[in-house]
């Protein structure tokens, strides 16, 4: 298929087509620009997450919200709220005004950035449509978008208000869901970006199988990260912090692993399961992407194809060893949010290689 064929089959007609490739060009920007703010809205959200920041903000204000107390008596308020939820009492007695504004920055600054990318993408969406620039295949899946972000909003705060009352933390799999949210968002804007820069499709061997085996690693790597998100929500990488060993086992005792009533209890509360699947899952997805490599080094040699299936199995490389570095070395920050922050590197370069593959011809 053509380049412009691509176009119009996106758009599905043809004055979309004719539009040309500046206007296009301003909706590929603008589309990467927005993916760009989602990346750094996970990394903050992962420093939020570390400094133990989340709960800092007890309220969810959509609009006063945008302004951060202003004067000494505000700050003494918002303190009183946070001394009142369990957190406070049972974790962090003794802090001062000064450490919960530091906290509380955190949350704020995660909140703005949250506004900031609604803004930034119901905008310029608004501007695109009026001028009739965006193809008509393209704009439910815009509002999708869009009405995605809004639910994502709405899961923040939903998973803030899981640890106001009753534990001193959000709960784990809300804090997964929230993650995973934010990495499903980050996919639909990669793809859809991608895919409004059509080039020319390679005739590729075995092509159908390397386009499947594209989006289970998109797949896969969705469900480590949501995986990761328990992890996190846990603080399962505190514990077990040798590798490949836990606790001197490969695979860790029945007993360990499902120790928990009911069974199933076990995938979100044992910390034990929770980093074992994590662990499990990561080799899963290595050997995924390196086979996937192999066969396209096989039937696609000298191919775009082949060398981004190479590109995607090294960053799955990376990412195992940036992932070992922060469990050897107790979840330093700084490790635990590159570790974040690549895997959404990780899921980008894999996304475009499955929406690239998805143009292929066999």
């Amino acid at each position: 298929m053509t380049g412009i064929g691509n176009v119009a089959a996106l758009g599905g007609t043809e004055s979309a087509a004719g539009q040309g490739i500046d206007t296009l060009r301003g909706v590929r920007l603008w589309l990467w620009s927005v993916t760009a703010l989602v990346f750094l809205m996970v990394i903050v959200g992962g420093a939020t997450r570390l400094t133990e920041s989340g709960l800092s903000i007890t309220e969810w204000k959509v609009i006063t919200g945008i302004l951060p107390p202003l004067t000494e008596a505000a700050w003494f308020v918002e303190f009183e709220k946070y001394k009142q939820i369990p957190q406070y009492a049972e974790l962090f007695p003794t802090m001062t005004l000064g450490q919960f504004q530091t906290i509380f920055f955190w949350e704020w600054g995660h909140r703005i950035l949250g506004r900031v990318i609604g803004l930034a993408f119901a905008l310029p969406l608004a501007v695109f449509w009026l001028r009739g620039v965006l193809p008509s295949a393209l704009k439910p899946k815009l509002v999708g978008l869009l009405a995605l972000g809004g639910l994502q909003g709405a899961v923040g705060w939903w998973m803030v208000k899981s640890g106001l009352t009753g534990r001193v933390e959000v709960a784990q799999e809300r804090l997964a869901i929230h993650l995973l949210l934010a990495s499903i968002t980050l996919t639909c804007l990669v793809w859809l970006a991608v895919g409004l820069k059509p080039k020319a499709a390679e005739v590729v061997r075995a092509a159908s199988r390397l386009k499947a085996t594209a989006v289970a690693i998109v797949v896969l790597t969705l469900v480590q990260i949501g995986l990761g998100g328990l992890v996190a929500g846990l603080r399962a990488g505190y514990t077990y912090n040798t590798w490949p060993l836990m606790d001197g086992h490969f695979i860790p005792p029945v007993e360990n692993l499902a120790r928990l009533s009911p069974v199933w209890a076990n995938l979100l509360d044992n910390v034990t399961t929770v980093q074992f699947n994590h662990r499990m899952t990561a080799y899963a997805l290595f050997a995924l992407a390196l086979w996937h490599a192999v066969d396209a080094l096989r039937n696609a040699a000298g191919t775009s194809a082949a060398k981004r299936a190479i590109v995607v199995a090294g960053l799955v490389a990376c990412q195992a060893v940036i992932g070992i570095v922060t469990l050897v070395y107790v979840v330093p920050l700084h490790a635990a949010l590159t570790h974040q922050g690549f895997a959404m590197v990780v899921l980008g370069m894999a996304v475009v290689h499955a929406r690239r593959m998805a143009e292929e011809k066999v």
